[in-house]
């Protein structure tokens, strides 16, 4: 038991945090002040200490000390632990000019000294020291077409009640604000700030100087009231404005040895995504190749398209590329990517060629390239019936055209012979096989005039796979066995037609409006053709 107590102590020692003094910080509420006027000298340092730990006496000589508050906090979040203690002096500068708060020193650990602007009795601070942006740009000249980075910073020394950050305004270039804003805080000249940061990119469209008006702020905040004549004051709300400084920008041309589509960025490259697992692909089978183009310093509308050239015997039906601009690591960066499903047409081995994209190197002022190596395929033939899939351009808008309202019309008579002849079925049936229940029959009916409607809903939605995925539903379900695509097209030339156009509408380049007339043409006419009888198991064996 001792032994067991003993350890326990030792293990709670061992685990409990070592707290030490690591940072002392002091700040002020306001700079400048005005003599007579008190202000609030913050000093925190990140342990529990005592009080008589501070020494201020440093202060007499410059300043009336006033009343001095201590504070002690300790937060734990996720088992880590912090304790903080904050005292807070009221000051009050005995002389006018520029006074130096000195460091204060705790358990060798010292603040920074503070210099301290005092007006004469009666003057009022500038009210730009309380409020005012601070801007920084990525470049001091640039190219037509490259993205400059435009950082906003609006510095509060005052709560902000309400306000409203203004873009700067840019003649003859491209703006938009890039990523979200930032809520931080900063100390400058021994105040504590509030900052709120952005970031615009600007995009010159002609060489020359580019002008830019810098961004403005305007809003309401309250500020102290001057401390006269007492130690207390109220705060008041004030109306507050603001502009950062003009910045002229120099534009250059695009370079007459450069190449290929214009694209400039610090640096660019190609990336691939692949079946790597896979080392032999089938006929008709889809091979899905996702290529990204990412650049950094550059605007997602700036990068260009990336072509595929196919050789003969491979299709390619790309879909509509993704474009992006986000910030990583205080960096912009943009991506172009495309999604492609290449489909073998026949067996044998193909080359995907080398894909090269031009770029422009604004550092190194020379022309560069993002390159992808060729990659080799090998293509075997399919082990499934082989469905020839049709160019995407072999359809014709004109073809989907024009007859809709006749068409109708005629599919509306259509189903309603469809449901007479339904009907009459169902009632044959039934005389036929007296024992079958009506329940039973409600039931395959409602099943049917489902899978129907789903096939319905997506021609409606021009949805090409979820067409494809309803008609082998419904004749599975018709056919009561699994039914794929090749077997439904043995069923019925109009069949095998309207699949075909299925497939093709689903991996086409530029899909066209679904012909659902003719689909559910070929699915109403196979419908009412007579059903074979189902063989007998039991007949099979005692013939």
């Amino acid at each position: 038991m001792v032994i067991r107590t003993l350890f326990s102590l030792l293990l709670f020692i061992v685990t409990s945090p070592a707290f030490a003094l690591t940072q002392v910080q002091a700040t002020v509420d306001r700079n400048p002040v005005a003599e007579g006027e008190y202000f609030v000298l913050d000093i925190v340092a990140d342990d529990d200490l005592n009080a008589g730990a501070l020494d201020t006496s440093v202060l007499l000589d410059d300043f009336i000390v006033g009343r001095t508050s201590v504070g002690r906090s300790t937060k734990m979040v996720n088992f880590d632990t912090t304790r903080e203690t904050r005292w807070q002096v009221l000051l009050s500068p005995k002389s006018t000019g520029t006074v130096i708060i000195p460091a204060f020193t705790i358990n060798n650990i010292s603040s920074a000294p503070i210099t301290l602007k005092v007006m004469p009795s009666g003057a009022s601070a500038d009210e730009i020291e309380n409020v005012f942006i601070k801007v920084e740009t990525n470049a001091s000249e640039a190219y037509v077409g490259q993205l400059i980075t435009y950082k906003v910073k609006l510095y509060l020394a005052v709560e902000l009640q309400r306000g409203v950050l203004s873009a700067p305004a840019v003649e003859g270039a491209q703006i938009k604000q890039i990523g979200e804003d930032k809520d931080n805080s900063e100390i400058l000249d021994g105040r504590r700030f509030r900052v709120i940061e952005r970031t615009y990119g600007i995009i010159a469209d002609l060489p020359g100087e580019l002008v830019i008006n810098g961004a403005s702020f305007s809003g309401d905040v309250l500020v102290e009231a001057p401390r006269r004549g007492g130690m207390f004051g109220f705060n008041e709300s004030r109306p507050m404005q603001t502009e950062a400084e003009r910045e002229v920008i120099q534009i250059n041309s695009t370079p007459p040895s450069y190449q290929g589509k214009w694209l400039v960025s610090d640096i660019a490259m190609l990336k691939e995504t692949w079946p790597e697992d896979v080392t032999e692909f089938e006929v008709g089978s889809p091979i899905t190749r996702t290529i990204s183009l990412i650049a950094s310093n550059t605007d997602d509308t700036s990068l260009p398209d990336i072509d595929i050239p196919l050789a003969p015997g491979l299709k390619a039906y790309p879909e509509k590329p993704v474009r992006q601009t986000f910030v990583r690591d205080n960096q912009v960066v943009s991506q172009y990517s495309l999604t492609t499903a290449i489909v073998p047409t026949k067996p044998g081995t193909y080359t995907l060629p080398e894909i090269r994209v031009p770029w422009w190197n604004p550092h190194l002022k020379k022309q560069q390239y993002a390159t992808l190596p060729e990659r080799t395929i090998k293509v075997i033939g399919s082990s499934a019936t082989p469905t020839d899939i049709p160019a995407a351009d072999s359809f014709s808008p004109a073809t989907t055209q024009g007859y809709w309202p006749i068409a109708a019309a005629v599919f509306a008579s259509l189903w309603l012979i469809t449901l007479v002849l339904w009907r009459k079925a169902v009632a044959a049936s039934y005389a036929v096989n007296p024992q079958a229940s009506p329940k039973k029959i409600n039931t395959q009916r409602k099943t049917a005039t489902t899978g129907l409607n789903n096939i319905i809903h997506a021609c409606d939605k021009n949805d090409s796979s979820a067409a494809i995925a309803a008609v082998q539903a419904y004749f599975s379900e018709r056919l009561g066995q699994p039914m794929t695509l090749s077997q439904i097209s043995e069923l019925s030339a109009p069949l095998a037609s309207a699949i075909k156009k299925l497939q093709a509408d689903k991996y086409s380049r530029h899909p066209q409006s679904m012909d659902k007339k003719s689909l559910m043409d070929a699915i109403l006419a196979y419908k009412n053709q007579p059903q074979a009888s189902k063989k007998s198991l039991i007949a099979d064996l005692n013939p």
